[in-house]
């Protein structure tokens, strides 16, 4: 009974030995067993890993690629225009124990902040020796992979490749920006000015032009106005002549009709005439005065 007692103990002992000297890697890990701050094993391969207890420890790492967005920055290329600029990084540790001797146990944070300012060093490298309108340009994949493989360069140190980078944001800073817009809004200003000078000096072309015409078309219609005017009139006279011509007494007569319609028109006008006068020769006989003394 007593020795029941005892082996119990020393197996569960045993056994929680077992299970602490065993740990377990996935495929999305890395991990280094550390002695006393020492790197003593590297697993890199998931599946199950040994470890001495209570000595060693294991830490473990990403080994899935990982993002790092960076802060925006001033940078100011060749032609002195300052520009904003923040860019997406992608980088993945490729070697645990230069990463654990370059980050200590700050682990993948420690990484970021470090890199982040790799790939600050590299957008400013990179950017400052080109003109601005190749930043702002939809094609800057050339300019994008120069920043790459300069950040890769510099991170090797820190154990981690930088897989690639790329330019989230390109502009002009506020105060730029705003004096941008009002520089551009002044040029259409001024183009619009333009068009509407050129467009009403057009129109005063199209005015002066309508206007002579109607003066050209209204002095042609009365100048043949008066021509249809001036035959008629002789037309006129000419049947006036042959009429009276061929009958003198009724042309005479006639004529004294129109004269009676004209004046004996209903209205507030009044005629004074000495009762002998001439104009009621027809009324007062069906001949004329000439007929009557030719009787």
């Amino acid at each position: 009974m007593n020795r029941s007692a005892l082996i119990l103990p020393a197996l569960a002992v045993i056994v929680a030995g077992v299970l602490s000297s065993l740990f377990i890697v996935d495929e999305r890990e890395k991990a280094l067993v550390l002695q006393f701050g020492q790197v003593k094993q590297v697993k890199e391969t998931p599946g199950l890993g040994f470890k001495i207890p209570l000595i060693q420890e294991v830490v473990k790492y990403e080994d899935r690629i990982l993002g790092l967005q960076t802060q925006p920055l001033e940078v100011t290329p060749l032609d002195d225009r300052r520009l904003v600029v923040d860019a997406f990084a992608r980088w993945r540790i490729v070697n645990l124990i230069d990463f654990r001797e370059a980050v200590g146990a700050g682990g993948e944070d420690a990484a970021q902040v470090r890199l982040e300012r790799i790939i600050t060093a590299a957008i400013r490298e990179v950017l400052g020796g080109v003109p601005s309108n190749r930043v702002l340009s939809e094609d800057r994949t050339s300019l994008m992979n120069q920043i790459r493989d300069n950040a890769r360069r510099q991170a090797l140190s820190l154990g981690v490749d930088v897989v690639d980078v790329r330019l989230t944001r390109t502009d002009l800073p506020e105060q730029n920006l705003a004096a941008t817009f009002a520089r551009m809004r002044a040029e259409r200003e001024r183009e619009a000015a333009d068009e509407r000078a050129r467009g009403e000096e057009a129109a005063q072309r199209v005015r002066a032009a309508a206007d002579r015409t109607v003066i050209e078309l209204t002095s042609d219609a009365r100048r043949q106005a008066e021509v249809t005017r001036g035959e008629a009139d002789a037309e006129r006279n000419r049947i006036y002549a042959e009429a009276f011509g061929k009958d003198p007494e009724f042309f005479a007569f006639t004529r004294s009709l129109t004269s009676y319609e004209k004046a004996l028109q209903g209205g507030n006008s009044s005629i004074v005439m000495q009762p002998d006068s001439t104009f009621f020769d027809y009324l007062r006989s069906d001949k004329a005065p000439a007929a009557r003394t030719g009787e």
